[in-house]
């Protein structure tokens, strides 16, 4: 079996290390390195660094489907596997492969189509999400099914410790899934487009929190945004990020976002809209992450203080 794979971010790396300590991966396709920092230095992607690693040969394209279709075709693969790719492949690419383009996609599909099902599944107060292998086609991640792994979303669970579970849970579902080719096993399901929801690109300024939601939305909305791009709020003119709350009452005391309380001995207290949340842990502009009764500590706020 002549596996070829495809992907970006650490999400990729892990499923391609477990991958290929069951099934050699014959080449690894990403995109060029980018520059980073302030020194702009070139920096590969998680995935090219994990295939050096491995000893896999590594093709970089922009597009992958204008630049590189005639280097893919000529390596004759049986199948090719994407996992966090992020480039649209034409259907002449798609044609490529013996036998399919298989996508080990983030969420339980049809819900959560897109490209950021990990954060979004929290954000929503989702119970439960799981990885979707499914043939690829040219429209964003509406291929067949072939197989699907559920795990649970606890009330502790963040976009980084289910990104990493999902990981792993992805590794173990693509070998399912090439065993299941190989054995001559594979059964598609058609998706049931009436049940497809959709989940939109996470910018850094979609951090920023509504303190009119709910107690519930809230955590759930910081616990999606951790650890990027974070969920803050701006405290008298500086960013505040907030990595954890809790719910401690249900008064409705001030408007949405106004400080009820802020003391060393109980951290910052502020009105939600259905109760009061506790700022647990937070980081303002130039200073460290700390617990909020220990920012207190140094800092001042005045009750009556509005978060915007």
């Amino acid at each position: 079996m002549k596996i070829i794979f495809m992907g970006t971010p650490d999400f990729s790396a892990v499923v391609l290390e477990k991958l290929n300590s069951v099934y050699k991966v014959d080449a690894v396709v990403t995109g060029p390195d980018k520059p980073v920092g302030r020194g702009y230095q070139l920096k590969a992607s998680p995935l090219k660094e994990k295939a050096i690693e491995l000893g896999i040969p590594v093709l970089q394209y922009e597009k992958v489907s204008r630049e590189g279709i005639d280097d893919i075709r000529k390596l004759n693969p049986d199948i090719i596997v994407t996992a966090a790719f992020g480039q649209i492949l034409s259907d002449e690419f798609l044609s490529i492969p013996k036998y399919y383009v298989l996508n080990v996609h983030a969420s339980l599909l049809p819900k959560l189509r897109g490209s950021s099902p990990i954060q979004w599944s929290i954000i929503n107060g989702d119970k439960k999400t799981g990885i979707t292998i499914m043939k690829t086609v040219k429209k964003v991640d509406a291929g067949d099914i072939l197989l699907q792994k559920e795990t649970e979303i606890s009330d502790e669970d963040t976009a980084e410790t289910l990104f990493d579970r999902l990981a792993i849970i992805g590794g173990d579902a693509i070998i399912e899934a090439i065993k299941l080719v190989d054995e001559g096993k594979a059964e598609f399901t058609a998706q049931d487009e009436n049940e497809a929801t959709h989940c939109s690109m996470i910018s850094k300024q979609d951090g920023l929190i509504d303190f009119s939601k709910s107690c519930r939305e809230i955590d759930c909305f910081i616990r999606g945004m951790s650890p990027w791009p974070s969920a803050f709020t701006v405290l008298e003119g500086k960013t505040m990020k907030i990595f954890s709350v809790t719910k401690i009452n249900d008064r409705m005391i001030g408007e949405p976002g106004t400080v009820i309380s802020a003391s060393s001995k109980e951290g910052i207290a502020v009105q939600a809209g259905d109760g009061v949340i506790l700022l647990n842990e937070i980081q303002l502009e130039g200073s460290k992450r700390m617990l909020s009764k220990v920012f207190l500590l140094g800092h001042e706020i005045k009750a009556g203080t509005v978060l915007k």
